[in-house]
């Protein structure tokens, strides 16, 4: 058993494969550790309180001793190399005060040189995750034993589960992609800073880099994110992920490894939910956030069993007429103490507890049962739009569920309409969408141009429309990529016969911009629902004066 090093954790220092020895002036081993690739030097009995040459072979122990007497009198850090017969064998010295000196011993060839990293050298990625972990781990261990500055940072890749949950293969080849992409792409400078690259699990990255300056930390995750939200080609299928980087200081944040990976992943998932274009880090207050999510999971299944989510409808238009054609349903949850839970921390909640099927199906039944009241204001060929979760959708009674729903309910088939998120219309079976056309249902292929999409899906598919995703059409007027991911997604619905649909709607020259591109119908805050409540007028398409939020007509049911 190896002594305890000061300031470092013995479990982290048995597994390295460099030797670690913690020596005194005189020579004297005051603790060891690791060694696991250097069987010739690794520890053989009791090693602690003995002069390094009475174990080790005289050249060796006399060149590595006069190191640690250097080290120690200049204060400073010595990278050198010990040689015996035929193996060298690198070393680095540390002065820890002016009577010891840490030493980390570790084979000479070039392959380990690349292996374990040096500073300065471009790493290559671990895709294998046991071979990246044994790496992160050394990295983090040597980092506590020399007192080297270091940061964990967890960059998790939103859209990787979605695609994960449609095809396992083809999420596993847009991270590799994306991994061996970052690395090709991104400069030798920045890369030089990351001592640790690899896959953390299916969504997330850990990178280890050997700084704890905020500023350092936040410019290089800028620059590999630049490359990580590249779109991706897999076969027929174009991928797009959003990153979001959470960071987690050694010494500050944690000084164990599992610490430092906890507190960078809560720090991500703040991001995420917060959907902040910058790295998180982490803070104590972002625990304390996590533990009150647990909390509100198990209050989200409550408030499903109980009947508490409730359903809000917003109206689709006509854009050049502003004729009414359909309300879309959205979920909505108010909490008894947190008030209004935003829709996206909503659905956060339910796929980090597992609720979402059981959420999806709940707004079916409300939607049934909303539909008398509906009925009696609404013009008789107004549809009702439904837009089921991904694991609702994916799930095999989904069908089953939709029939059942049509043969008990009150809602003719032709006034539903499904929306069908892109990314996962591309993997569902042709069989799908004409079961559901055949009931007499619509389709709409929701989310267009977020995260990945086949026109081969679209063109064999029987769908009526095509809506167009809500941060395209919100950057419409002020961004011109946006412009041109509109234009060239209506293009194509009107090619493949189907009705462009935009959502975000929110002014009057966003309607215009859109009427000049083609799009057909729209929604958002330039629509005011309000007379579903018996208020007065809905607000004209034309009326650019009325900038006021759209207010969605609730029901509460009983």
């Amino acid at each position: 058993m190896s002594a305890v090093i000061p300031n470092a954790d013995p479990s982290l220092i048995d597994s390295l494969p460099d030797l670690v020895l913690s020596l005194g002036r005189d020579g004297t081993i005051l603790g060891h550790g690791g060694g696991r690739s250097l069987p010739a030097l690794a520890p053989r009995g009791q090693w602690i309180g003995q002069r390094l040459d009475a174990v080790w072979p005289s050249d060796l122990a006399q060149a590595l001793m006069q190191l640690v007497r250097k080290a120690i009198s200049s204060r400073a850090t010595l990278d050198n190399r010990i040689g015996e017969a035929d193996q060298t064998y690198r070393v680095r010295i540390t002065a820890q005060g002016p009577t010891r000196a840490l030493c980390v011993v570790c084979a000479g060839d070039a392959a380990h040189d690349a292996d374990t990293g040096d500073s300065g050298r471009r790493q290559a990625p671990h895709l294998d995750r046991r071979g990246f972990l044994r790496q992160f781990q050394e990295t983090l261990a040597l980092s506590v034993l020399t007192e080297k500055p270091a940061a964990v940072i967890v960059m998790h890749l939103d859209g990787v589960e979605k695609i994960a949950n449609i095809d396992m293969k083809l999420s596993e080849q847009a991270v590799t992609a994306a991994v061996l992409k970052l690395t090709r792409e991104t400069s030798s400078e920045t890369l030089a800073l990351c001592s640790s690259l690899g896959q953390l699990t299916d969504s997330q990255l850990a990178l280890v880099v050997a700084t704890s300056d905020r500023r350092s930390i936040e410019s290089f995750i800028e620059a590999i994110v630049i490359s990580l939200r590249a779109p991706i080609t897999i076969g027929n299928a174009k991928v797009e992920l959003s990153p979001y980087a959470g960071v987690a200081v050694l010494g500050r944040d944690a000084t164990s490894i599992k610490g430092l990976l906890d507190n960078a992943r809560i720090a991500a998932d703040e991001a995420m939910r917060s959907g902040a274009g910058r790295a998180r880090f982490f803070s104590d207050t972002m625990k304390l956030r996590s533990l009150a999510r647990q909390d509100i999971g198990r209050e989200l299944r409550a408030a499903i069993d109980t009947r508490g989510i409730r359903a809000r409808y917003t109206g689709r238009y006509e854009l050049a007429t502003g004729r009414r054609v359909a309300l879309v349903s959205y979920l909505r949850w108010t909490h008894p103490l947190r008030g209004e839970v935003s829709p996206k921390e909503l659905l956060s909640v339910a796929a980090a507890t597992g609720a979402s099927l059981a959420l999806s199906r709940s707004l079916l039944e409300r939607l049934n049962e909303d539909y008398v009241e509906l009925s009696r204001h609404i013009e008789p060929d107004v549809r009702l739009s439904y837009g089921p979760l991904r694991q609702h959708l994916l799930h095999e009674e989904f069908l089953t569920d939709i029939e059942r729903f049509l043969t008990a309910g009150n809602i003719p088939p032709a006034r539903l309409e499904i929306r069908i998120p892109e990314t996962t219309l591309i993997v569902l079976p042709p069989a799908f969408g004409q079961r559901l056309a055949a009931d007499g249902v619509q389709l709409v292929v929701d989310e267009v141009g977020r995260g990945m999409g086949s026109l081969d899906q679209l063109a064999r598919s029987p769908l009526w429309g095509m809506q167009l995703d809500r941060s395209w059409v919100e950057a419409l007027c002020s961004d011109d990529l946006a412009h041109r991911v509109c234009r060239a997604s209506i293009a194509s619905a009107k090619a493949l016969g189907l009705f462009p649909i935009a959502a975000g709607v929110d002014d009057a020259d966003q309607r215009l911009a859109l009427l000049a591109l083609g799009c057909d119908y729209g929604s958002g805050d330039l629509y005011d629902t309000e007379s579903l409540r018996g208020h007065g007028p809905a607000v004209k398409p034309g009326d650019g004066e009325h900038r006021s939020r759209a207010r969605a007509y609730e029901t509460h049911g009983p």
